[in-house]
């Protein structure tokens, strides 16, 4: 039997990222939070997730640079964009970058589960 890997969850705002983890869990979704990226890539669990939900806007690394550090390092992890500040430019950098999903804050839970079945289909 394959163990289920977590979906890592990037967000400064603790209570966000708290959120975040208990609408995953209803939807049976094991989910794991950091409070920023670099918590995240300096945990070790970079190559140990099934998917990132990242927040745009954090201290020192954002979201998109956080994806981009991914990719660079080989690790190309599905992801899922969020942000309190959504526009077409940062929509497109985030597509450029291959980023599966960029959703608006507070996503909509249909919205989410539709972006998670789609990157998460083996």
């Amino acid at each position: 039997m394959r163990a289920v890997l977590p979906i890592a969850v990037i967000d400064d705002d603790a209570a966000a990222c708290a959120a975040m983890i208990d609408l995953l869990g209803a939807m049976g979704l094991a989910a794991i939070g950091f409070a920023g990226a670099l918590a995240f890539l300096r945990s070790g669990h970079a190559r140990r997730v099934r998917c990132v939900i990242t927040d745009m806007r954090m201290p020192v690394m954002g979201g998109l640079d956080l994806c981009r550090h991914l990719a660079a390092d080989g690790n190309p992890v599905p992801t899922i964009l969020v942000t309190a500040y959504p526009d077409e430019t940062t929509r497109r950098q985030a597509q450029s970058l291959g980023v599966g999903a960029y959703l608006a804050k507070p996503c909509d839970p249909e919205e989410l589960l539709q972006a998670l079945q789609s990157l998460l289909t083996d």
